[in-house]
């Protein structure tokens, strides 16, 4: 590990020569999933249901780098269906309701687990990026502008 030329462990470049545990992951996860800036904890990371802020309003932090797309989607539905499945598949075998009743409630339930989730993992998504420099976000701001 060469700090000097601005290279840590994972073999990726700071810039700045900054050491990997400048930005935590795990705290950085843990803010985005609470809705707060990765940067500084205080700051509302979302300016809505979903829309990631610019800036934090809070520290200044930028934003904008984040490439929060589909990833969050996807691991929404595959963490939901992978509790919804079982517990559907216990609840016909145990109980034998309805189709419309076990239908209105997994679907429903569903839908609510995924309208739940998926802020708090955009938001651990983007501050995963925040932490690893992902995207530009490691990036001094004379090259942020190029």
């Amino acid at each position: 590990m060469n700090t000097d030329q601005g290279t840590v462990a994972g073999g990726y470049s700071t810039q700045s020569g900054a050491t990997e545990n400048d930005r935590p992951t795990r705290p950085a996860m843990l803010r985005g999933a609470m809705g707060r800036c990765p940067a500084c904890g205080e700051g509302k990371i979302f300016d809505g249901y979903l829309k990631v802020n610019d800036h934090c309003p809070n520290c200044g932090e930028e934003l904008h780098h984040q490439r929060a797309d589909d990833g969050p989607a996807y691991l929404t539905i595959l963490i939901v269906s992978h509790i919804a499945t079982p517990l559907l598949l216990y609840i016909f075998i145990a109980y034998r309701p309805s189709a419309l009743s076990l239908l209105l409630g997994f679907g429903i339930g569903t839908v609510l687990a995924c309208l739940l989730m998926l802020p708090r993992i955009k938001g651990a998504w983007v501050g995963l990026q925040w932490a690893r420099r992902m995207h530009g976000f490691g990036l001094p701001a004379a090259t942020k502008s190029a």
